[in-house]
């Protein structure tokens, strides 16, 4: 059996980076396009299959060995490009790039002036939208939404309903989940977690091993993660007093005499399992003096 080809390459063509792209027409009824409906532009032929519902609208573009697959739909002034994969139900539109080995997949949406490149993936219901970047292994997925000028890469993940946006940076082998707002110009990476309903903001770090979850709200300049005392696993209370009277930026918050205990105290990377959303960092002092 010899299924009919849904749409045939005109001559109408643009010039994009020495390639040649040719603007496409519908040959048949499918989806939301008509019977002589004029699309948009690709390469050849294997950039968009002829199976399922995929089309590509307008000025959007795709080229190279990228393919748009599935129920797929690229639109606006979209590129896809070199090797990226855009199927299932996933939508790329507006000024947004795919390229590299770049897969958008699921239900995601790749929108705005958004940069998905390198191996990143993004699927599920995720949202990636803004002046946002997604490049090397990172993960997108699930419910979560990368937005405004954050940059997510590396090994880095977000997913579940997290939300990142401002100019915040998540990368090495970081996993930001759960209900997670993660905003301003917040660093994390390392091995970190941030989860529950944990919210980091403004120019605060969470790096190391640290994890922060639950209510735990980590703001202002805070550093998690610069003094190397591992709060994640069972240890010497008083040992680990003796360590953490090496940094005497630590003293006045154990005497007392600073009145930005939390602030203070937060430089030492411990897991919000040790150092529970309800409590301060005077609770961790007093617990390690018992």
């Amino acid at each position: 059996i010899v299924m009919m080809k849904k749409y045939e390459l005109t001559q109408n063509s643009i010039k994009i980076n020495n390639k040649t792209l040719y603007q496409i027409r519908v040959l048949k009824n499918f989806g939301s396009v008509k019977k002589g409906d004029l699309g948009g532009y690709i390469e050849a032929e294997k950039n968009l299959s002829h199976d399922g519902n995929c089309w590509v609208f307008g000025k959007a573009e795709v080229s190279g060995d990228a393919q748009v697959s599935g129920n797929a739909q690229v639109f606006g002034k979209a590129q896809v490009s070199e090797n990226a994969l855009v199927c299932e139900n996933a939508r790329v539109s507006e000024n947004a790039r795919v390229s590299g080995n770049a897969q958008v997949y699921g239900n995601a949406q790749v929108y705005g002036n958004t940069q998905v490149y390198g191996k990143a993936q993004v699927f599920g219901g995720a949202q990636v939208y803004g002046n946002a970047r997604v490049p090397e292994n990172a993960w997108i997925f699930g419910n979560a939404h990368v937005s405004g000028d954050t940059k997510v890469f590396g090994n880095a993940q977000v997913f579940e309903n997290a939300k990142v946006s401002g100019n915040a940076r998540v990368s090495g082998d970081a996993q930001v989940s759960g209900n997670t707002l993660v905003s301003g110009n917040v660093q994390i990476y390392g091995n970190a977690h941030v989860y529950g309903d944990a919210q980091v903001f403004e120019s605060a770090q969470v790096s190391g091993n640290v994890h922060v979850s639950g209510n735990a709200h980590v703001y202002g300049n805070t550093r998690l993660g610069y003094i190397p005392i591992d709060f994640d696993c069972d240890f010497d209370p008083y040992e680990a007093l003796k360590e953490i009277l090496n940094y005497p930026e630590i003293l006045p918050v154990l005497l007392g005499l600073n009145k930005n205990l939390d602030k203070l105290i937060s430089t030492i990377p411990v897991s919000y399992t040790h150092l529970r959303a309800h409590e301060t960092s005077l609770h961790l002092v007093c617990r390690l003096l018992l």
